[in-house]
C-alpha cells in the first residue's frame, strides 16, 4: 500500500490515504472505499460534499420539458445517486427519473 495526497477521505476530508490494489483506506479515520468512488467528488450549492444515498433539497425551480418551474424550490429528493457527467445527480422526483446539476441542490 502506498500513500496518496491528491485525494481526500469522503468522511473526514483528510488526505493521509493508503492506496491498495482494489481499495483506498484513510489512515486517519479508517474508512475504506473503492478507487472509482474516490474519483467522483460532487459538491452542492453550499459547497457540502454529496454522497450516494443523501437527501437533498432543490434551491431553485428546475425546468422540465419547457415548463419553467416543473419542480419548485424546496422540493426534497431522497436517495440520490451520483453519476459522472454534466448532470451529476440521478434521482426520482414524483416518480420521474431525472438528472440534476449539483448547483441546484443543497444537502438536507
Amino acid at each position: 500500500m502506498g500513500m496518496a495526497s491528491d485525494v481526500t477521505c469522503p468522511i473526514c476530508t483528510m488526505n493521509e490515504l493508503l492506496i491498495g490494489a482494489d481499495t483506498i483506506e484513510c489512515a486517519t479515520c479508517g474508512h475504506e472505499w473503492a478507487p472509482a468512488a474516490a474519483a467522483l467528488e460532487v459538491r452542492d450549492a453550499s459547497g457540502n460534499l454529496l454522497a450516494d444515498g443523501d437527501a437533498v433539497v432543490l434551491v431553485q425551480g428546475v425546468p422540465l420539458n419547457g415548463k419553467p418551474n416543473a419542480f419548485k424550490a424546496g422540493t426534497k429528493v431522497k436517495s440520490i445517486r451520483l453519476v459522472a457527467g454534466d448532470h451529476e445527480i440521478d434521482c426520482k422526483i414524483d416518480g420521474r427519473s431525472i438528472l440534476l446539476k449539483a448547483q441546484f441542490v443543497r444537502k438536507a
